[in-house]
């Protein structure tokens, strides 16, 4: 796996597979965010409690400090975080009536993940280098 990827670091180069990351998990953690809000939104049938928005947002909002400021650290704790929701997609999709919505959920945490390790990895490479 090592020999792997520095042969796609020497191929690709690394500033290149840093911005792909980035933008992966850029793109993956809105569409995330998205589904969340939608959920906690217009799923509810009783009246609207805030709560349950909140504590399914929170976590992704206090990784925003790290995203926005490129920090490998803070990416590599995300992708552990984004576990949480990929498990939270496959037990959603378990329930009638709600298999798209659980799936496409768990997918796009899975791609969070992906982008978030490959980030960690390939920025602190960059960093290591200047």
């Amino acid at each position: 796996m090592r020999q792997w990827l520095e042969s796609l670091e020497s191929r690709h180069g690394i500033d290149n597979l840093t911005r792909q990351s980035r933008q992966l998990v850029l793109i993956s953690f809105v569409i995330l965010f998205l589904l969340v809000v939608y959920r906690g939104f217009f799923i509810q049938e009783d009246a609207f409690n805030w709560r349950p928005v909140v504590a399914f947002v929170l976590p992704l909002v206090l990784f925003l400090p790290s995203i926005i400021g490129q920090r490998a650290r803070g990416h590599a704790w995300l992708a552990f975080v984004s576990l949480l929701y990929f498990t939270q997609g496959i037990m959603l999709a378990t329930l009638p009536g709600q298999g798209f919505r659980g799936v496409l959920e768990a997918l796009v945490s899975l791609a969070l993940f992906t982008g978030c390790m490959a980030y960690a990895r390939f920025r602190s490479r960059q960093l290591r280098q200047a």
